[in-house]
């Protein structure tokens, strides 16, 4: 017997979330009958890094399952990415140890949230992002940011009724970044409005709290609306209340980016 790890990409778009549910299709679910087809052992157990939720994405979600299969470690990526759909693949997978459990040792996650902020919704982006048309202060979300990182009891910024009874997390870095989204018409540049940007809010932590990244996105969001201060970001934390946090920011435009062992 030994313990395999893969590192998982998948567009979450069309997936009830990572996590197997009776009558809806996830990605566990999926990387369960390809594991399966390729081991000829039905309902394998998997262990699964990040319980990423419906229409969440990632470019680097960690599995873990055991098997007495004489395929190499390295050479699953391969096999299962014969069997498994477009939009769920794997990018790297090895041996380790017999005991190794993700979700039982130190680690870093980084996740990112990205808002197409524009006059008009781009088609392109709508699986990919969150349409927001108002515009947006940049310099104040960037300034309560600040106020996240650090250890803290985050309370506040989990969805009520969650499973996990501890609330402290350590938020490392709340990073937000802004691209200029310029639109391409008959050949020539238009000029943008200066609120047409792409934003990338990048949260990396030990780890998160459920609806976490999310409520943290729609926070700052209410933030560079003006609908609240930087400095209240603060009290909002202190406040250890659901219910003076922003809203829980859509799906679509979340991505966790990478899963790190350290």
């Amino acid at each position: 017997m030994k313990r395999v790890l893969l590192r998982v990409a998948y567009d979450g778009t069309g997936y009830h979330g990572f996590q197997a549910q009776n009558n809806a299709e996830t990605i566990e679910g999926q990387l369960n009958r390809a594991i399966s087809k390729l081991t000829n052992v039905v309902n394998m157990e998997l262990i699964g890094g990040s319980r990423t939720d419906a229409g969440v994405h990632a470019r680097d979600n960690v599995v873990v399952f055991d098997t007495e299969s004489s395929i190499p470690g390295e050479k699953f990526s391969y096999a299962l990415n014969q069997l498994l759909p477009d939009d769920i693949k794997i990018v790297h997978s090895e041996e380790v140890a017999g005991d190794f459990h993700p979700r039982h040792c130190d680690t870093v996650k980084t996740y990112e949230y990205h808002i197409c902020n524009s006059e008009f919704a781009d088609p392109m982006k709508r699986f990919y992002s969150y349409y927001n048309y108002y515009p947006l202060n940049i310099d104040n979300m960037r300034k309560a940011a600040k106020y996240i990182e650090g250890e803290h009891d985050f309370t506040s910024f989990c969805t009520v009724g969650a499973q996990s009874d501890i609330k402290v997390r350590t938020v490392y870095s709340v990073e937000i970044l802004a691209y200029s989204n310029r639109e391409m018409f008959d050949g020539k540049v238009t000029k943008p409005r200066e609120e047409n940007v792409d934003i990338f809010i990048r949260v990396r932590g030990n780890g998160f709290l459920y609806n976490m990244v999310r409520i943290i996105a729609g926070t700052l969001m209410e933030v560079g609306r003006g609908s609240i201060l930087p400095e209240e970001v603060e009290k909002i934390i202190e406040a250890k209340d659901r219910s003076k946090a922003g809203p829980t920011a859509p799906p679509e435009g979340l991505t966790l980016l990478k899963y790190e062992f350290v």
